[in-house]
């Protein structure tokens, strides 16, 4: 719902400035945003491998400080917990990509302060990277829960499934950022 209101902001501020709305908007970085679109997209791909490999429901083995599923679905021979360390990886820098977004931002004369657009991109962007930062903290948690079991079971895998939907919502509500905040003209 918050999101919701995060794109009438857009639709509202769009229809009632257009000058500002085109003004703003040509300072964007459009390539940039779109590697770090791409990169959290992959990450996406990587949280579905992950957990594929957690639904395989075969225990996992535990050596030499390594989780690997003994399962029949291993991609590069990787585990769950290993497609989650490389998708929390991704989203690490999608997050550090927007930090450096504001940075940019902030540097061509356009901080929060700066008029009403201003105010919308970074409430928008700063509140989905805040929830991408709260699926990190999951994929911790999931992981050093892969660890601490003996043994792998639905329960557990039970939960990488849940984070993977929060992190797919993430990521669809990204998309859709994406295309309102740097291709709507």
């Amino acid at each position: 719902m918050f999101f919701a209101g995060l794109f009438a902001i857009y639709f509202t501020l769009r229809s009632t400035s257009p000058e500002l709305w085109a003004d703003r908007t040509e300072l964007l970085n459009i390539p940039f945003a779109l590697i770090n679109t791409l990169i959290l997209v992959s990450s996406s791909i990587t949280c579905q491998f992950g957990v594929f490999a957690a639904e395989d429901l075969q225990p996992y083995k535990i050596a030499k400080g390594q989780v690997n599923l003994a399962g029949r679905r291993r991609l590069f021979g990787w585990g769950m917990v290993e497609w989650f360390w490389l998708t929390f990886i991704l989203g690490a820098i999608f997050v550090s990509g927007q930090v450096w977004e504001y940075a940019q931002l902030v540097a061509e004369g356009m901080p929060i302060q700066a008029d009403s657009y201003a105010s919308a991109f970074y409430l928008t962007t700063g509140f989905h990277a805040l929830h991408v930062t709260g699926g990190l903290v999951a994929f911790l948690l999931v992981i050093g829960r892969a660890y601490a079991v003996k043994n792998f079971t639905h329960k557990e895998a039970t939960s990488s499934i849940v984070v993977s939907y929060y992190w797919h919502f993430v990521d669809v509500v990204w998309i859709l950022l994406f295309v309102v905040i740097y291709f709507l003209k």
